[in-house]
């Protein structure tokens, strides 16, 4: 009854030890300083709103076969199994054993006589005789979690398993807006290509014009060299624009998961540069819920936390039960009689006095690793932050810039006509045509340029703001 009361006592007292975990509260601006406030958008499938066929196909095949997704997923298996190892720690374990040892008593091991008759006339031993004992049996043990040591264990180990699945949804954002970024810089280049090949053509007639002109007398050879020399360099401009759509082809193929010539003969053909939708940017609250890197952050940061109690634990007695019945007998026809039943129970108390001062060392150490990790969640939200506002930012100014490139390019063409068909008529010189024809041809790239700025930008927004991951893809994970 004594003993009962007192197991009692202890159960009852039980404890979890250490700081229970809270999520922390950082504050954010109530509105970005680059855009309105707006309901935020729905993300999860971002890419589609380009309306390019081929880019949806391209980031669908990468979200499946992408080798670093994959890694994050193998991840997610293991701090499941992790957790599992965690939960067990708290149940009682028991071990089948058995055992058949062949033993000899030493004629020398005894100071008196053996019992007379030995074991064959009443039990007793009888010295240098040899004989067998068999053994099956259980050893049971249960560790009582009176601190709440292995609960923090177990808290510790769900948090790195939900790091590692929010790890794993950051995957999915970094390797969709990979895909897009490479892809809207493959366009690009194809479009300055195209944009060369189209110029090196145009040079090539007016260079025919220049030819006739310096037959005729009306000019010099030195207008029809320097006509050449623009041909070839604009000529030499192609195989530069050709290598760099072809690396950018090279990467989607290991993004996808496949070789770099995989989607050689599917990409080469020229294709337009696909144009961005209008990402709503919602409110910067919306960040701490939707952006997996600070998901997983916090996760992290949770887990730390749990870390100070498995630490704090340790300064307090552990408490275990066991138990180990067995069958044991010398003989192997005997060994399930009931005579051969062997029992021990007991209780145990471990509980360090002095240890050098580790333990508390060891707190030290968890305590400066949650303050790591809260910082580490602290500067991953205000990242996310300036990476909206960036992007917003830059966004802005594309669109601005477009806007007065294109005007641009529309005056620029006007006033290279004029140029050519004035210097036609002998009442220019051949470096006003060249002038007009690098302005017009300049700020054309520009234009090209800028749009693929601006597309990538919006790719940047959808990066920033956590757009690209999916619940299915995870909730399915073992």
């Amino acid at each position: 009854m004594k003993r009962s009361i007192i197991l009692a006592s202890l159960l009852l007292g039980a404890c979890t030890v250490g700081p229970d975990y809270a999520e922390p509260q950082v504050a954010v601006p109530a509105n970005y300083l680059e855009a309105p406030a707006s309901e935020a958008a729905t993300l999860d499938r971002w890419w589609q709103g380009f309306g390019d066929g081929e880019l949806t196909a391209l980031i669908d095949r990468a979200l499946s076969g992408n080798l670093d997704i994959e890694l994050a997923t193998a991840r997610i298996r293991e701090a499941r199994a992790m957790e599992r190892v965690a939960g067990a720690s708290s149940s009682p374990q028991v071990a089948a054993q058995g055992s058949v040892t062949r033993q000899r008593i030493s004629e020398n091991a005894f100071p008196v006589p053996p019992v007379p008759g030995g074991s064959g006339a009443g039990g007793g031993l009888v010295l240098g005789e040899e004989f067998t004992t068999w053994r099956a049996g259980f050893d049971a043990s249960w560790e009582l979690d009176l601190f709440g040591r292995n609960r923090r264990e177990r808290e510790a180990a769900a948090a790195r398993t939900g790091s590692a699945v929010w790890s794993r949804r950051d995957a999915e954002v970094t390797v969709a807006a990979e895909v897009a970024d490479a892809y809207v810089r493959l366009r690009a280049y194809q479009a300055l290509k195209a944009n060369a090949e189209a110029e090196l053509a145009r040079l090539q007639r007016f260079e025919q014009l220049v030819d006739a002109r310096t037959r005729g007398g009306l000019v010099t050879g030195q207008d029809l060299e320097q006509q050449k020399s623009e041909r070839a360099a604009a000529a030499a401009a192609i195989p530069v624009l050709e290598a760099q759509a072809k690396a950018e082809i090279h990467a989607l193929g290991v993004l996808t998961g496949q070789s770099p010539d995989a989607l050689a003969a599917e990409l080469a053909p020229t294709a337009a540069l696909p144009t961005p939708p209008v990402i709503p940017a919602g409110v910067p609250s919306d960040l701490l819920r939707r952006r997996p890197d600070i998901r997983a952050a916090e996760r992290d940061l949770a887990a730390s936390t749990a870390d100070i109690g498995v630490a704090v634990a340790d300064f307090y007695p552990r408490f275990s039960l066991t138990a180990a019945p067995a069958m044991v007998s010398t003989a192997l026809g005997a060994l399930l009689e009931w005579g051969s039943r062997s029992f021990s129970a007991g209780a145990a108390l471990d509980w360090p006095i002095f240890d050098g001062g580790r333990r508390k060392a060891n707190i030290e150490v968890q305590n400066a690793r949650q303050e790591q990790a809260m910082i580490a969640y602290r500067r991953t939200v205000l990242t996310g932050l300036q990476d909206v506002e960036d992007s917003l930012s830059r966004i802005a100014g594309n669109r601005s810039q477009l806007a007065e490139l294109e005007q641009a390019v529309v005056n620029a063409t006007r006033a290279e006509d004029i140029a050519r068909t004035r210097y036609r008529g002998g009442l220019v010189t051949f470096s006003d045509v060249l002038v007009a024809q690098s302005r017009r041809l300049s700020l054309e790239e520009q234009v090209i340029n800028t749009k693929s700025a601006m597309a990538r930008d919006t790719v940047a927004l959808v990066k920033a703001l956590g757009g690209g991951w999916s619940d299915e893809n995870t909730e399915n994970v073992q």
